[in-house]
């Protein structure tokens, strides 16, 4: 037995994430950590989804930042003149090779709606950059046909575009509310013009055998209005192609839930067979998230330097995370814009202090606690502790080194327990894990302002 989980499925369940964050009632935060080295080589591991690398990325995490914005994203396709580009097709289970969307220099994303094919039926480069904003096609001198969708904003850009990912919405709002800007605007007039129920093109399934001429397409189904005319080479249907309407867009007609091609004269030994392309149920440019096939959703921070203090200097991070509502170590929600998240241990002297150097391992003298420095501040060494250096608790009042390193904590009864780690904003342990990512070494400065995009594809 086999079965399939749809694009409607993950949107949903996407679109319940995408909901709560901008509905705002729950707070995510991006988050980075593990200052220690993966291997003598930096090998970057890849990622599992188990408990132990969950709960071992929560153990370094370092800082946290709330995330500034999310939006559905879609692999990133510049139109390049010479290359071949696929037409829309309901068949599609996947992003085809040849991609079938393009984001044009001025930031316009168009759909193709007909690849530019020769009389014999193979495809051709496009040449002709598509460029308009119009809600009709868009038909260029090299064959193909561009519907347009929608323009990034500068913001948008901002924020989501990468070199991998652009971003994709359905805006919304109605046509003319006060909370959507220019660009808004517009997709909205291409959603509102949108027609269910298209024919969006015709695929020939074999071109059959013997015609002497062109034969008649007739497309039959439940809608009307759509029409086309078939290419004939060598005594086969090479293409058919939608006409061309009187705006220079094609006759797709509309109304169609289903749809078949029925093929008439031409003297044909053997009849040539084809199938109908169907536009999604609500139309091109109702839904560019669904035209798109988007099953992606991206988060995005931008740290910049300390963030008061909040985010390491000097120091790096190998993990970045997503964590849905963290907490404070009263078990309370983590409100802040941003968060240390790491424990500290407390020296008696600042002089002490100033010879621990982060990366070195700390050693308590009387416990045989162990853990790593991820950053000293004044008299604090704030530190973790992994599976590596064991979760020994260093005690109060205790000598504590590490290498060309010595000091003394805080004196006992320092705090309410005899525990010498004292937390800081964040509980690490707080909170949802939603995704966690390992990469190589980022190294950060005072003067430093990280753009991390987070990307959740289901």
């Amino acid at each position: 037995m086999t079965a399939i989980i749809t694009d409607a499925l993950k949107s949903k369940m996407l679109d319940a994430v995408h909901d709560e964050f901008k509905a705002g009632s729950i707070k995510y935060y991006i988050g980075v950590g593990r200052s220690e080295q993966w291997d003598s080589s930096e090998t970057v591991p890849a990622a599992t989804n188990s408990l132990r690398t969950i709960r071992n990325s929560r153990l370094s995490l370092q800082s946290i930042k709330l995330a500034q914005d999310a939006s559905f994203v879609i692999p990133r396709h510049n139109w390049s003149n010479g290359t071949i580009y696929s037409a829309y097709d309901d068949a599609y289970s996947a992003y085809p090779t040849n991609a079938y969307y393009v984001m044009t220099e001025d930031n316009q994303i168009y759909i193709c709606l007909q690849a530019g094919k020769d009389s014999s039926g193979s495809a051709v480069a496009s040449t002709v950059k598509p460029t308009g904003t119009g809600l009709v096609p868009i038909r260029t001198s090299d064959g193909y046909v561009w519907k347009f969708l929608y323009s990034l904003s500068g913001v948008s850009s901002s924020r989501f575009l990468s070199a991998n990912f652009l971003p994709v919405e359905k805006v919304e709002d109605s046509a003319g509310s006060p909370s959507i800007n220019a660009i808004q605007a517009e997709q909205v007039g291409i959603q509102n013009a949108a027609s269910a129920g298209q024919v969006i093109g015709i695929s020939v399934t074999d071109g059959g055998a013997g015609y002497t001429s062109a034969p008649t397409v007739t497309i039959q189904g439940d809608g009307s209005g759509a029409a086309a005319t078939a290419t004939v080479s060598g005594g086969v249907v090479t293409k058919v192609e939608l006409d061309s309407s009187a705006d220079s867009g094609m006759t797709m007609g509309a109304g169609y839930h289903f749809a078949g091609i029925a093929f008439s004269g031409g003297g044909a030994t053997t009849a040539a067979t084809a199938r109908a392309i169907l536009g999604p149920d609500s139309g091109i440019g109702a839904n560019a998230v669904k035209d798109l096939r988007s099953t992606s959703l991206m988060f995005n921070t931008k740290p910049a330097g300390t963030e008061g203090d909040d985010w390491i200097v000097d120091q790096d991070f190998r993990q970045i995370a997503l964590i849905r509502r963290p907490t404070k170590y009263a078990d309370s929600d983590y409100l802040g814009t941003t968060g240390k998240v790491l424990r500290y241990l407390h020296l008696t002297s600042t002089s002490d202090a100033a010879n621990f150097v982060v990366d070195r391992t700390i050693t308590g003298g009387a416990s045989s606690a162990k853990a790593i420095i991820d950053q000293v501040d004044s008299d604090r060494i704030y530190a973790h502790q992994t599976e590596a250096t064991g979760f020994a608790s260093f005690q109060e009042g205790e000598a504590v080194s590490a290498p060309g390193a010595t000091g003394t904590l805080k004196a006992a009864n320092f705090d309410t327990d005899t525990d010498a780690f004292t937390n800081d904003d964040v509980n690490k342990f707080g909170g949802e894990v939603f995704y966690v990512e390992n990469r190589s070494p980022v190294t950060r400065d005072a003067a430093q302002t990280e753009d991390i995009k987070i990307v959740i594809s289901l």
